[in-house]
């Protein structure tokens, strides 16, 4: 099911558009602690994350993309087109230089392990000593401790209403007010529907566990920890996350997971090859050729669901991976 924003943004009256707010600049948007001030509305931004971009190109901003990096899965088909006059700065992690050669006024980053104290690509200072504003999105930095783990430690569950915010903003910055009211609300009507497929199902005992990929095939693999994203998706279906940790994509044993013996296996879909598991075939096979994972009560019943990695990130595609999953939990069969 395509995204549904670009009927809304279609649909909206004359009346409605009259009653959104412009933007009055300079604006000053307070994002992680870190005030950011607009002179105008950006005409040139690069994105670090494909959260942030395909968030962009939903709400209709992709003549501003002078870049893109950081991507797990190909772009969404209704925006091919678009996508495809957008230079790719990096399929993983830019260069500093190759964002700042891009001139942008904006630099819109998904995670703050890219730019951040700590960031891969620079810090937000950096950026800053250039006259360039950086906006991290709301979801990885808001109740969030990115100094502790491989990808961060929750101090508390991951919001919705982050995204919510971040489409907002972005909107705001972009003076496109009315595209962002329309992207939240099909957004949200998404949420409803999946909530809505699963009433009156029992779900008490069921739980579930996200693989997003390994290192080797061999090693521990990277599965959804509590208070994050993924383990929101879950909370909202009244799922549980048989994984404890509150690290956001913490390692964990085979034999553990196996002995907590999960209903559901959703496993990642990514076009990223990174590592060997990035490959879902892959995952495929591990599962039901290895010793342990091959007696696991969802792998012998195919109770194994494959999802966009990116519906596990929080950006647009969380919502349609909501649908995804409630489809299978409802009718009990894998989505694939």
């Amino acid at each position: 099911m395509l995204l549904r924003s670009t009927a809304l943004l279609a649909g909206l009256s004359l009346a409605g558009l009259a009653q959104a707010a412009a933007t009055h600049y300079p604006l000053t948007v307070d994002n992680c602690g870190v005030p950011q001030t607009f002179a105008q509305a950006p005409e040139r931004a690069v994105t670090i994350g494909q959260a942030g971009t395909e968030m962009l190109y939903a709400l209709g901003l992709g003549d501003k993309l002078a870049g893109t990096s950081l991507w797990f899965n190909n772009v969404l088909p209704e925006y091919q087109a678009v996508n495809a006059k957008v230079p790719r700065l990096a399929d993983n992690d830019p260069s500093f230089e190759a964002v700042v050669g891009k001139r942008p006024q904006l630099v819109a980053v998904q995670f703050e392990w890219m730019v951040g104290a700590q960031g891969v690509v620079a810090t937000r200072e950096q950026f800053g000593e250039l006259n360039i504003p950086t906006y991290l999105l709301p979801s990885d930095c808001e109740g969030k401790d990115n100094l502790v783990g491989a990808d961060g430690t929750r101090l508390q569950a991951f919001q919705v209403d982050s995204i919510y915010k971040s489409v907002s903003q972005l909107a705001e910055i972009f003076d496109v007010q009315d595209r962002g009211a329309a992207l939240n609300a099909d957004l949200k009507g998404r949420l409803d529907s999946a909530r809505q497929q699963l009433a009156g199902k029992d779900l008490a005992n069921t739980s579930a566990l996200f693989w997003f990929s390994s290192a080797d095939l061999d090693i521990d693999p990277y599965v959804a920890g509590r208070q994050g994203v993924a383990d929101f998706m879950l909370r909202t279906l009244g799922v549980r996350n048989v994984v404890e940790s509150t690290e956001e994509w913490p390692t964990v044993g085979w034999e553990t997971l196996a002995k907590a013996n999960p209903t559901w296996l959703i496993i990642a879909r990514m076009d990223r090859r990174r590592f060997p598991a990035d490959d879902y075939q892959k995952k495929l096979e591990f599962l039901h050729k290895d010793p342990v994972t091959r007696n696991m009560d969802a792998v012998k019943h195919n109770r194994i669901i494959v999802l966009d990695a990116d519906a596990m990130q929080a950006g647009i595609r969380l919502f349609r991976g909501l649908q995804t999953l409630s489809a299978a939990f409802a009718s009990g069969k894998a989505a694939q």
